[in-house]
């Protein structure tokens, strides 16, 4: 059975999460890791003139890729988060848009050189119903790209989380997780012409390594 996103109550969700989110003095930077200074970085997306990140969070990265010349836009759930951004990321030509990126992929005619998501909303939303949507976004040459925990094992398909632990009020979500072959099956069955996925393992012994994702249009 499909896990049943309830979107009023994930929205609540991650405008509590933004509240404790944004750092005073952050400055723009683009990682796909949870590591600092671990692991490939914008390079991944290629030459590109033009991106969304789907599941924008902080917008540290849009920001990072705005700076250097590159049209970046950004959507998310929150309403909070955005406001946050909007207002932090002033001035470096980023755009946030707020938005489900279901509905927004499926009602914009906006097309990109890449699409790419960080611990985003490719961590939260169904492949099968994302895949596409992200594909006829992409610009002819265009790249998908995104990062996340790797499933555990025997742990796969969407996974309820819980905030906060599990006492008080039950605010919940779904994450999606797969082994590398099936993300990359999921990849060309949704009309990607070349797909890879790999676990890049943490720069320290028995860390929680980084599942990262490539396919191209």
């Amino acid at each position: 059975m499909p896990a049943q996103h309830d979107i009023a109550a994930e929205t609540e969700l991650w405008d509590a999460y933004a509240a404790s989110a944004f750092k005073d003095d952050a400055e723009p930077g683009f990682r796909w890791t949870q590591y600092a200074g671990h692991g490939p970085g914008p390079e991944l997306l290629g030459d590109v003139r033009s991106v969304l990140e789907i599941g924008c969070g902080t917008g540290r990265a849009l920001a990072y890729l705005a700076r250097d010349g590159v049209v970046a836009r950004g959507v998310d759930l929150s309403p909070v988060m955005v406001k946050k951004a909007t207002a932090k990321w002033v001035g470096t030509g980023a755009d946030f848009a707020c938005a489900e990126v279901l509905e927004y992929l499926g009602t914009h005619e906006e097309t990109y050189d890449a699409v790419y998501s960080v611990f985003g909303a490719a961590w939260f939303t169904d492949p099968a119903r994302l895949f596409p949507l992200v594909h006829r976004r992409l610009n002819p040459g265009g790249v998908f790209v995104f990062s996340q925990p790797p499933a555990i094992p025997g742990a796969y398909g969407p996974q309820g989380m819980y905030k906060g632990g599990f006492a008080g009020r039950a605010m919940f979500t779904y994450r999606y997780s797969y082994r590398p072959a099936v993300w990359e099956r999921l990849l060309t069955r949704a009309g990607f012409a070349t797909a890879e996925a790999r676990v890049l393992e943490a720069p320290r012994p028995g860390y929680i390594g980084t599942l990262l994702v490539q396919a191209g249009a």
